[in-house]
């Protein structure tokens, strides 16, 4: 899965927004239940952080670890503990003219691998849709010109 989204924040603000981690509660929806249980003061390559959430109305531990951390040009976290058998979300970041361009590409397995029912892929592909529609909005209102000093 891919999503890109433009920002009107420079670079810098628009990577400190997403180093540090409890924004990601901000930018999830209420439907996850997603707090963080566990993160560090500062993100950098290595840090773990503890999340709990539902998936589908049942209760879910997800631990990730930040692999990859270039700021203010990227990040990857990946799945140590979770839903998954693998989650890998690579960040990038992006000046362009008027702010500040988001990229995401998110790849992932199904518990089941090839054999999982197409009726799960078909959810799950919906419910990332969902997840990341909610996200995009949520960092139009909070990126916005009016809304960060």
């Amino acid at each position: 899965m891919q999503r890109t989204q433009v920002v009107p924040r420079p670079l810098t603000e628009t990577f400190a927004f997403f180093a540090d981690p409890w924004n990601l509660e901000a930018i999830t929806p209420a439907w996850l239940r997603f707090r963080i249980v566990e993160a560090p003061p500062e993100v950098a390559r290595g840090a773990r952080l503890c999340y709990r959430l539902r998936l589908f109305g049942l209760p879910i531990r997800w631990q990730t670890e930040i692999a990859d951390w270039l700021p203010p040009r990227t990040f990857t976290d990946v799945q140590l503990s979770g839903p998954y058998p693998l989650w890998v979300h690579t960040h990038r970041f992006r000046a362009v003219s008027g702010g500040t361009e988001i990229y995401d590409n998110v790849r992932y397995r199904l518990p089941g691998g090839r054999l999982a029912p197409p009726v799960r892929r078909l959810l799950v592909g919906r419910w990332l849709d969902e997840i990341f529609d909610y996200r995009a909005s949520q960092l139009s209102e909070l990126l916005s010109v009016a809304h960060v000093p």
